[in-house]
């Protein structure tokens, strides 16, 4: 079963309380007292070493596994309670009042988040006083999460107009929202009445959403399980070719790939799957003279002709 962010930050923060009473325990039983698999527990493990006591270059914790027991070798430097400072107040203040705005959010956690929000008020003192001259707003994609979350409870379908980064265009199209999750960003997953097949929205490129009175009806199908990211290649999706730089290495660190030879001259020739290539065309001008597509050919002269494009639209200027 998949989480959301909130759910593995959460997790972590009861484990880190799990792991200073258990010294030395074992990585089975741990994974089995938090209902996740022993992977997802290694995942969280490699986040934990670069958390600590404070963003300004605190301690962090010190906690390794060798596969079956962990250990945790600094627990003391994180044994007394953290002091804010000025700012880190201001932040957490400000940020803690912009989420209770946000549409989409249940009344309970509102409610329980306006009540922690005012005990930090009084905890930071003038400072608190002076966050209150700061706001955010997330109008914009909290209006979107408020609709999707309201059609996923009444079962209604949705009417978008969407942006498509990799098309650079808006289209309409209804769905039937399955559900919401985030992954870095916040995301509906939803069976398209337009491409007839499941897709992912992401909120932040819906430029107009309307609820329908017409009921959402999708398809019986299984959740995927985002655990392992976003963007899960499948082995018949096709098969692209790039060549980077040194200074574009970046690419095999951020995009799954089948393989990342090193080249002679540092960089590296990375194949990947993807089933939407043209989506990688943006890519390639991100990368400038620091990456090519070598194959598909066609995908190749795609990139280079936005590239010709984009130089003549600034001989217009």
């Amino acid at each position: 079963m998949a989480t959301n962010a909130i759910d593995q930050t959460r997790r972590m923060l009861s484990l880190v309380t799990y792991l200073r009473e258990r010294p030395g325990a074992h990585v089975q039983d741990v994974a089995r007292a938090f209902g996740i698999t022993e992977d997802e527990l290694i995942s969280d493990l490699d986040v934990l070493p670069m958390c600590g006591t404070s963003f300004r270059g605190g301690d962090l914790l010190d906690i390794d596994t060798d596969g079956d027991r962990i250990w945790w070798h600094n627990p003391d430097d994180v044994a007394e309670p953290l002091r804010l400072a000025a700012d880190e107040a201001t932040a957490l203040l400000v940020a803690a009042r912009a989420v209770a705005t946000l549409p989409g959010l249940r009344e309970s956690d509102r409610q329980a988040l306006v009540r922690a929000t005012a005990k930090l008020e009084t905890a930071a003192g003038e400072f608190g006083a002076a966050s209150s001259r700061l706001s955010v707003t997330f109008e914009a994609e909290g209006g979107v999460f408020a609709d999707v979350d309201r059609a996923i409870s009444e079962r209604r379908r949705l009417w978008l107009r969407y942006y498509s980064p990799a098309r650079d265009e808006l289209t309409e199209r209804e769905v039937d929202p399955i559900r919401l999750f985030a992954v870095g960003h916040t995301y509906m997953e939803g069976w398209c009445r337009l491409s007839e097949a499941r897709r992912t929205f992401r909120l932040d490129r819906v430029a107009e959403i309307r609820l329908l009175d017409a009921p959402a009806a999708p398809p019986e199908l299984e959740l995927r399980d985002l655990s392992e990211g976003l963007v899960q290649p499948a082995a018949e999706d096709p098969e692209v070719v790039i060549e980077v730089g040194t200074g574009g290495r970046w690419v095999a660190e951020y995009y799954p790939h089948d393989s990342a030879d090193e080249l002679p001259d540092g960089g590296l020739r990375i194949t990947l799957r993807t089933p939407d290539p043209a989506s990688l065309r943006r890519l390639a001008l991100r990368l400038g003279g620091e990456g090519r597509i070598v194959s598909p050919p066609e995908l190749a002269e795609s990139a280079r002709t936005a590239a010709r494009e984009a130089l003549a639209a600034y001989d217009t200027v």
